[in-house]
């Protein structure tokens, strides 16, 4: 019996499942003339992703991770969401015929009808004429200006992009912990150098969040997959409350669980 004097919680307000995404009630360029920062978020709509040498030579030397096991599974991670949400996607590489060796055989697999922009010398894709045509391209025949790139090593083939990109009107975010660098000062002075620079740095699968932004969309079903595959730390979430949803994986011999 409860407690007469104990006040009683109020009735759950569930969100109507017809809702959708409100945006904001200012636009970002109202927010920059009032002198306030612009949210201009990156959607499936109005992004393009840029892969940038994730190539096998040179990811073996990354050492700003506890684990390269967990770095390419972000990497990974990434291309799958790209993938998942249909961003148009260009994937390019540095003088793979030699030292930097190939692309991340997990990079080409997702996407086999991509062609791979083989950079043979300049190191700032954004100032490789065939790379930089190949995104004007884009830019031309979707509208897309938000552009999400990772790349090895972060304070070189990320961060000199990136801050051609902002130079020339783009909106550009840095998926942080998909590029990977030679020790922890360039990860820092690479991430301070954009930031300062007007860049956004992101992350892997907050970065898919914002992408989603709504779990009820068509795509939902889809996006666990880079969730699953790639962010183990949530699979076990999500399999974990699968494996006893309406039914007990395994018997409960306390008679706890209801």
């Amino acid at each position: 019996m409860s407690n007469p004097s104990t006040p009683q919680r109020p009735s759950d307000i569930i969100s109507p499942i017809a809702d959708g995404v409100l945006p904001n009630k200012t636009s970002a360029d109202e927010a920059r003339k009032a002198g306030r920062y612009a949210h201009d978020k990156p959607t499936p709509d109005n992004s393009i992703m840029l892969l940038v040498d994730h190539q096998i030579g040179l990811m073996v030397g990354v050492r700003d991770f506890v684990s390269l096991s967990e770095y390419k599974s972000n990497v990974v991670g990434l291309a799958r969401t790209a993938k998942t949400l249909n961003i148009p996607t260009l994937i390019t590489s540095s003088n793979a015929q030699w030292q930097n060796g190939d692309t991340l055989p997990e990079i080409k697999e997702l996407f086999p009808d991509q062609p791979i922009y083989r950079r043979t010398g300049i190191i700032n894709c954004y100032e490789d004429p065939t790379f930089r045509q190949a995104l004007e391209g884009i830019v031309e025949s979707t509208g897309r200006r938000h552009i999400i790139i990772a790349a090895v090593t972060i304070g070189t083939c990320c961060a000199f992009p990136t801050l051609s990109m902002l130079n020339d009107g783009y909106k550009v975010f840095p998926v942080v912990d998909a590029c990977g660098a030679w020790n922890r000062y360039e990860t820092e002075a690479a991430m301070s150098r954009m930031s300062n620079a007007g860049a956004e740095l992101v992350t892997t699968f907050a970065l898919a969040c914002e992408l989603q932004a709504d779990w009820k969309l068509p795509t939902a079903n889809a996006m666990l997959d880079p969730f699953n595959q790639n962010l183990p730390e949530y699979a076990f979430v999500i399999g974990n409350f699968w494996n006893n949803a309406n039914q007990h994986a395994v018997s409960d011999p306390f008679g706890m669980v209801k």
